[in-house]
């Protein structure tokens, strides 16, 4: 039994461990160049999108050049290099509060003098690292039986939508976009579908569309990561009016628009990858 349990304990602190673990990712570029080539983008888009169920709590970018070239070009080719990274990750929705690091580091001294190397090392050492650091976990608070009286509670998308008049603006909350694309999880359809059936019963209400992205430099739009285009607030508005098409609701009654980073709700950026209604106009019942 004590042997049980011992493994038991060595087994739940390698998974702690595992997850505490920062996460790191190096992108390399040509010879004297700050552009990112199109397959180290890629590269790191696929990194990127594996950080969605990460809680980070720091980013760090750091840019590097090989050995040739002077100490001050080279630190400022170091350093545009790590800013054209940070400029990917912020037109990917990842927001620069986290990142709390970019620097370029200047150059990399040649360890390896084989003269068949020489070519092969100053290659990988033109380039950037990236460490991304996850938060710890919060520790477990024992729950206090709270006898004060409970608030009200807030109502549902659906009660809005079914009390709603000209004016209102109803923000789909739960609705969850993956970072960087326009399509909403598994079980955010099952919600769509719920404010859909509640649109379909508010047949006099008229309505836009509007998305939002978040954490972009200057109120800009995010990139679509589909469609390479700068125009993901408008594709997420376009996915849920499809989407609202598919389920019956006339097109007539709904209009869709992509708002950029122009409307940031002020909290977690989780928050502002977003779409909203705003009812438009209402019909009067005819007689």
């Amino acid at each position: 039994m004590t042997k049980l349990l011992v493994l038991i304990c060595f087994t739940l602190s390698s998974v702690f461990s595992f997850s505490q673990k920062d996460l790191t990712h190096e992108v390399y570029f040509n010879t004297d160049k700050y552009e990112v080539p199109n397959t180290e983008e890629n590269r790191l888009l696929l990194f990127i999108s594996n950080l969605n169920d990460i809680d980070i709590e720091s980013i760090s970018i750091f840019g590097f050049c090989d050995d040739r070239g002077a100490d001050t070009y080279n630190l400022l080719l170091s350093q545009q290099r790590a800013d054209a990274i940070k400029a990917i990750f912020a037109n990917n929705e990842i927001s620069e509060d986290l990142i709390s690091n970019v620097d370029g580091k200047g150059e990399i001294l040649l360890k390896i003098i084989e003269e068949e190397n020489l070519l092969k090392i100053r290659g990988l050492n033109r380039k950037v690292e990236i460490i991304v650091k996850p938060k710890l976990p919060k520790p477990v608070v024992k729950k206090v039986v709270d006898s004060t009286p409970k608030p009200k509670i807030e109502k549902g998308i659906e009660d809005l939508i079914k009390e709603g008049n000209k004016g209102d603006k109803i923000l789909f909350k739960n609705i969850l976009f993956k970072t960087g694309y326009a399509s909403v999880t598994p079980s955010s359809k099952k919600i769509l579908d719920s404010i859909a059936n509640a649109l379909l019963e508010r047949e006099d209400i008229y309505f836009t569309i509007q998305g939002h992205v978040c954490c972009t430099q200057y109120s800009r739009d995010a990139v679509n990561r589909q469609t390479k285009k700068r125009d993901l607030s408008a594709a997420r508005a376009k996915y849920v009016y499809d989407y609202f098409a598919k389920k019956g609701i006339d097109k007539k009654r709904m209009r869709h628009i992509g708002l950029r980073r122009k409307f940031p709700l002020g909290g977690d950026p989780e928050l502002d990858r977003r779409v909203e209604i705003l009812i438009t106009y209402v019909s009067k019942p005819s007689n």
